[in-house]
C-alpha cells in the first residue's frame, strides 16, 4: 500500500451531500436486507436493464416478508448491473455490512439477523462515523426545518431546502403555517421567506435547491411587480402555467440567494443527470445555464453538484471563470467512475485546487453511504495515482491535493467549525 493510499484510507471524509433519514425512521422503519442493498441508485439500473418498476418497487418494500419472491423479480436483471458504478456500490454494501461475497437468495436470507442488529439506536451514527470514517454528513431531508439532531449534534448537519420555491411550485398554506405570516402580496411573501431564514439560517449548514428536476436551470431576473402578478393568481386559485412558475421561481431563487449571502451560507444547486428513469430533459441541466445567476450574485458561494454529468467539461469552464463557484463530486463516482476520474484529473490542471469537494453519498441509509465512501476512496486513489504514474504529480503533491479535496476545502466553504458551535448553542436553547 502506497503512502497516498494509506492517507486516503485513514483520513475522515467530509460528506457534503446525503438524504440520511433521522434516527427514529432508521430504527423503526428502516431498510431490511434487500432494501439496504438496492434502495439506492442500483434500482434505476435494474429498471433500465429490463426489470419492471413494479418488481423493483416490491424488491425494496421492507414490509413484504417474502424475500424469495422479491428477489426473484430482479434476479436476472441484476446480472447485467453488477459492473456499473451503482452495482459496484451494492456489492460493497453486501460485503461490508453483511459479509456477502456474492448476492444470492441464501446469502440474503442469512443476513436477516445482522440487519436487525444494525438497526438499533446509535448504530446509524456508529456506522457512518466509525465504519465509514466520515467527519460529518450534510443532509437534505426535503423540508425547511433543519433543527439540530441530538443523536449527533456536530455530525448530522442539515440544509435549508429551497427546491420547490425555486421551481415556482409554492405551497402557500405550508409556507404560512411554517412562518405564521399571512401571505397577501409580494411584500408579505418576502417577509415569509425572510422568516424561514431567521428561523433556520443560523443552524443550517447550507441552502439547497435541486430545481432542475422541475424546470430549466436557466435563470432570469424578475421584478417584484412581475412576481406579484403571478402570486396574485396563486392567491386567487387560478391556473398557473409553466411560464408563471418560472417567473415566481426565479424571484424566489434570487431571494434565497440574497439571504444566503446575509447568513453566510453556501447555496447548493443540483446540476446534470437527474435521479429516475425514462424522463429527462437534457437541455435543462447543464451548468452553463447558471452563468447569469453566478454573475448577478458574485458575493454568494455557489456549490454546483454532481459534476453536471455528462456536461462536466462545461462545468469546469464555469468554475474556472467564476470565483464564487465550488464543485461537489457527490454522486458522480457511482454514476460513472471513469468519467469522474477524468473530471478530477481535468480539474487538477484547469482550476485552482481550493474549489473542489470529492464526496457525498447522496443516499438515505448509512450502510449505503459507507459503500459510496469506499467507492470514492478507491477511485480517488486511482485518479491521483495516475497523476503520479504519468509524472504530472509527485506523491507528496498528490497527498496535498487529497487533503484539500477530502477535508480542507469543505471546512472552509461551509465554515464548519463556527457552524458546529452555533448548532450546539441552538440545541442548548431548545432544551
Amino acid at each position: 500500500m502506497t503512502e497516498l493510499d494509506q492517507y486516503i484510507q485513514k483520513t475522515p471524509l467530509m460528506d457534503t451531500h446525503e438524504h440520511i433519514e433521522r434516527e427514529d425512521i432508521y430504527v423503526n422503519d428502516g431498510p431490511d436486507v434487500l432494501r439496504d442493498l438496492f434502495d439506492n441508485y442500483t434500482q434505476l439500473d435494474l429498471i433500465v436493464t429490463g426489470a419492471t418498476p413494479e418488481a423493483v418497487q416490491r424488491l425494496i418494500d421492507s414490509h413484504d416478508p417474502d424475500i424469495a419472491s422479491r428477489w426473484a423479480g430482479v434476479k436476472q436483471a441484476w446480472k447485467y448491473c453488477q459492473n456499473t458504478g451503482y452495482g459496484q456500490a451494492t456489492q460493497l454494501i453486501a460485503r461490508q455490512a453483511y459479509g456477502i461475497d456474492e448476492i444470492t437468495l441464501p446469502a440474503i436470507e442469512a443476513a436477516n439477523k445482522r440487519n436487525k442488529e444494525l438497526r438499533k439506536p446509535g448504530e446509524r451514527l456508529r456506522i457512518l462515523k466509525e465504519v465509514g470514517n466520515l467527519d460529518h454528513v450534510q443532509i437534505d431531508n426535503g423540508i425547511w426545518a433543519c433543527y439540530p439532531d441530538p443523536t449527533g449534534l456536530d455530525f448530522f448537519l442539515y440544509d435549508l431546502q429551497w427546491a420547490l420555491l425555486s421551481s415556482g411550485m409554492i405551497d402557500l398554506d405550508a409556507l404560512q403555517k411554517e412562518t405564521d405570516i399571512g401571505i397577501t402580496d409580494i411584500k408579505t411573501m418576502r417577509s415569509a421567506l425572510e422568516k424561514l431564514f431567521s428561523m433556520y439560517g443560523p443552524i443550517a449548514v447550507a441552502v439547497k435547491s435541486q430545481y432542475a428536476y422541475n424546470r430549466t436551470l436557466l435563470w432570469h431576473e424578475r421584478s417584484d411587480a412581475e412576481a406579484e402578478h403571478i402570486l396574485s393568481k396563486c392567491l386567487k386559485g387560478q391556473e398557473i402555467v409553466e411560464e408563471d412558475r418560472l417567473v415566481i421561481g426565479d424571484w424566489c431563487l434570487a431571494r434565497g440567494i440574497e439571504m444566503a449571502i446575509e447568513y453566510n451560507l453556501p447555496f447548493k444547486i443540483h446540476t446534470g443527470i437527474l435521479f429516475g428513469h425514462g424522463l429527462m430533459y437534457t437541455d435543462h441541466i447543464s451548468s452553463g445555464h447558471l452563468c447569469g445567476l453566478l454573475q448577478r450574485y458574485s458575493k454568494a458561494r455557489f456549490v454546483l453538484m454532481h459534476i453536471a454529468f455528462p456536461y462536466y467539461h462545461e462545468l469546469i469552464a464555469v468554475a474556472k471563470h467564476f470565483p464564487n463557484v465550488y464543485l461537489d463530486m457527490c454522486w458522480s463516482w457511482s454514476i460513472d467512475p471513469y468519467g469522474a476520474t477524468d473530471f478530477l484529473r481535468h480539474v487538477i490542471h484547469a482550476i485552482p485546487s481550493n474549489k473542489l469537494f470529492v464526496f457525498g453519498g447522496d443516499t438515505h441509509w448509512p450502510n449505503q453511504s459507507v459503500a459510496y465512501a469506499t467507492q470514492t476512496r478507491s477511485w480517488l486513489t486511482c485518479a491521483l495515482q495516475a497523476e503520479i504514474d504519468d509524472g504530472s504529480l509527485t506523491e507528496r503533491e498528490a497527498i496535498s491535493l487529497a487533503i484539500l479535496f477530502m477535508r480542507n476545502n469543505a471546512e472552509t466553504c461551509f465554515n464548519l467549525q463556527q457552524k458546529r458551535t452555533a448548532i450546539k448553542e441552538a440545541y442548548k436553547e431548545q432544551i
